[in-house]
């Protein structure tokens, strides 16, 4: 037996969003990756330069051809795109394309053991897909997203020849890579309904950070600022995306006339300034409307809510999603109000941590928004089921059951990793 000690699994990983952005696609990685450097691996970041949702640039950064930092142990290397605001499809392609020419280049020069790449920015795993045949290492398909069959729900595109061509291009890519990673089962049951080999598909669930989002008293400075001592607030803190139905709440919102009720609206996207003008249009006078927050003040804005508001777009396409944001409310024992059918109505019902509506029914909007609001008792069920989800959905578990699959599929390539003391 060899004495050599054993090296590190280098992993290199592709990302369109990567902190200081704070979506969800951003916040998984990172805290992902965190916990992959504890467990002895090394890592290696490509992502751009940080403008999400504004498509601007971020103070401190530029938007230059190549510029790395090291953040908590990850060597973060940002390359050139093209930056555009998260609205406008062509632009948005062309934004995401540039990025994953960029990516390629600057990951022929980066040492690695397994490659892995994140969507629903579907061209980063050309970019991986690209390098693993060029490095001859594995790569993994992180599915958030399936896309190109979400950009179809919310009308950004027709069925036709290039959505088509996309789904084939999809097709192979999950046929391509050694691993599929999928964020929730239904994302693993489409893909073996459409002939993917069940065998290559894993199925790790966003989750929440409980040392990050945890239960505390509400924030007296936000709760002054904004006047929300007394109020009952409901709030949604993320993207104001097509995909998240935020023009139906807005417009329900003419049938709560309860003083004590304030809707909390935080975050930017391509929805936004719609929403806000229909708000101004109905004249409520029970929304507020906010920008976005760095995630260190995320908790603290949850901690001035009372229900978190997680809605999307009615349509089939969405029963397979689950919204990581019902994982951060729940941390911090804020129920949801979930207007999600399929498998994140079946986790809320499961755990008793919220109700859910039937998307865009106005109706059942209202009568689960009110039933939170009104029974002390079942409010404080939730609260409790919130607990538990949260327990169960620990990020720090998941990212080390991720983890093992990284090294698994490294080891079948003929290389194994530094020893995990789990093992």
């Amino acid at each position: 037996m060899s004495n050599k000690p054993e090296k590190k699994v280098k992993i290199l990983f592709i990302t369109d969003n990567f902190p200081p952005e704070v979506n969800a696609p951003a916040t998984r990685t990172f805290e992902h990756c965190k916990e992959w450097i504890k467990l002895g691996a090394e890592i290696t970041i490509i992502t751009c330069a940080p403008n999400f949702p504004h498509g601007r640039v971020y103070e401190g950064y530029k938007n230059r051809l190549y510029t790395s930092e090291n953040i908590e142990g990850m060597n973060v290397i940002r390359v050139w795109s093209y930056i555009s605001a998260n609205k406008g499809f062509a632009k948005r392609v062309l934004d995401y394309f540039s990025f994953a020419h960029s990516a390629f280049w600057a990951g022929l020069f980066q040492k690695c053991d397994i490659i892995v790449a994140t969507s629903p920015q579907f061209f980063t795993t050309w970019t991986a897909w690209a390098l693993s045949k060029i490095k001859r290492k594995p790569w993994i398909f992180e599915l958030r997203d399936l896309w190109p069959e979400s950009i179809k729900t919310v009308g950004a595109m027709k069925q036709g020849t290039a959505i088509e061509m996309l789904e084939k291009i999809e097709l192979g890519l999950y046929r391509s890579c050694d691993k599929v990673v999928a964020v929730t089962d239904a994302f693993k049951e489409n893909l073996i309904a459409r002939g993917i080999d069940a065998d290559k598909i894993e199925v790790v669930t966003n989750g929440s950070n409980i040392d990050f989002f945890y239960p505390r008293d509400k924030d007296s400075e936000i709760s002054k600022r904004y006047g929300l001592d007394r109020k009952f607030v409901v709030g949604y803190i993320g993207t104001h995306g097509m995909a998240h139905s935020l023009d139906f709440i807005v417009k329900s919102l003419k049938r709560v006339n309860d003083p004590d009720m304030l809707f909390l609206f935080i975050g930017d996207g391509a929805m936004k300034e719609k929403v806000v003008a229909t708000a101004k249009e109905l004249e409520l006078k029970n929304t507020l409307f906010l920008d976005p927050v760095s995630k260190e003040e995320v908790p603290r804005y949850l901690s001035c809510i009372d229900i978190s508001l997680a809605p999307l777009k009615k349509s089939d396409t969405f029963k397979t999603v689950i919204p990581s944001k019902i994982f951060e409310a729940s941390a911090m024992q804020k129920p949801t109000l979930l207007g999600v059918e399929g498998q994140a109505c079946r986790i809320i019902e499961a755990y008793g941590a919220g109700l859910c509506f039937e998307p865009e029914n106005e109706d059942d909007f209202i009568e689960k928004l009110y039933m939170l609001k009104n029974d002390m008792q079942l409010y404080i069920r939730a609260q409790k089921g919130c607990m538990r989800l949260a327990e169960d959905f620990d990020r720090k578990r998941l990212a080390a059951k991720m983890y093992d699959i990284l090294t698994e599929t490294a080891a079948a390539k003929n290389f194994r990793p530094k020893g995990d003391d789990r093992r």
